[in-house]
């Protein structure tokens, strides 16, 4: 069998977190609290969610050699993160300047920096990481070329979250199962399929996924739960309702307790189910990686 491990094929960012009251409109002014800078990024986001859970992870990017990279990092080898197959490069590490509103809403806006160097050729160096994998779980922060080579080096099950939206091969894409995206990226993924989708129909556009061609299909609805879809079945996944403080990082959250659940050998709607406790649990605490759970953490109920 397969070592239960998951190779994380993706972005490491320092998150750069300012709150406001309410977020600007264009050309206004307004002032901030915060400041602080935490470990973020996609890839690194959902390594560390799986991995805190208690699972195995490896992580495949790349940092800079700047004063960023030590906090992008720092939680990463705190939890256990195999690191072996992060570069230290002469790029600047990638940065997320994040904007939070008093509600919990937020905005965000990333520079790739090092994660731009996450290619065919450099995933292609780390290929027995990926090879050894029971799962390889992708993003969308990465060049395309990158996510094609890990799809195609992957041995054991590819689960992508394609976030943000990037233009990839379809058949490497289709590789997904499950593909995880919200309402928002499965309009935009349908359309690169050729199809116009309405956001507020989420069980027609989980469906049309399936249709395309995807295996399984986990669309994640915010404060309203999820949707799992595997052949003709469709099923909710009820919300977990919490008061939200910061939802950053939240659906990086429940991507890798997905995961986490599907090496332990649950079902995709039982890993579902424990995937929006835990996405609940992290938008109880600000930040991203600071808010997840570890395996001892009490999760809040369905």
């Amino acid at each position: 069998m397969r070592a239960k491990q998951i190779a994380v094929v993706g972005s490491i960012n320092a998150d750069l977190t300012v709150t406001v009251e309410r977020h600007p409109t264009p050309g206004e002014t307004l002032l901030g609290k915060g400041g602080h800078i935490t470990a973020g990024g996609k890839g690194g986001n959902q390594a560390l969610a799986a991995a805190k859970l208690g699972t195995h992870v490896s992580m495949v990017g790349a940092v800079g050699r700047d004063a960023y990279a030590a906090p992008a990092t720092e939680l990463l080898r705190a939890n256990g993160v195999d690191m072996s197959a992060v570069a230290e490069t002469d790029e600047v590490t990638g940065l997320a300047v994040i904007t939070v509103s008093r509600d919990g809403e937020n905005t965000i806006i990333v520079v790739p920096g090092a994660n731009s160097l996450v290619d065919d050729t450099y995933v292609a160096s780390h290929a027995d990481v990926i090879e050894g994998a029971a799962v390889v779980l992708l993003q969308g922060e990465i060049p395309a070329s990158g996510f094609e080579k890990a799809v195609e080096l992957a041995e054991g099950r590819v689960i992508v979250n394609l976030a943000p939206v990037v233009e990839v091969d379809h058949q490497a894409l289709l590789q997904a199962d499950p593909l995880m995206a919200n309402e928002h990226e499965a309009g935009l993924i349908l359309a690169q399929f050729g199809i116009e989708a309405d956001e507020s129909q989420p069980e027609a556009m989980a469906q049309s996924l399936r249709e395309v061609g995807f295996k399984t299909v986990v669309l994640t609805l915010g404060g309203a739960g999820a949707i799992v879809a595997e052949g003709e079945e469709l099923t909710a996944i009820p919300a977990v309702h919490v008061k939200a403080v910061d939802t950053v990082g939240a659906g990086d959250a429940f991507s890798g307790a997905l995961c986490h659940r599907i090496i332990e050998g649950d079902s995709l709607v039982e890993a579902a189910r424990f995937a929006n406790r835990v996405g609940a649990y992290a938008v109880t605490k600000p930040g991203a990686q600071p808010s997840y759970p570890s395996s001892s953490d009490p999760l809040p109920e369905l």
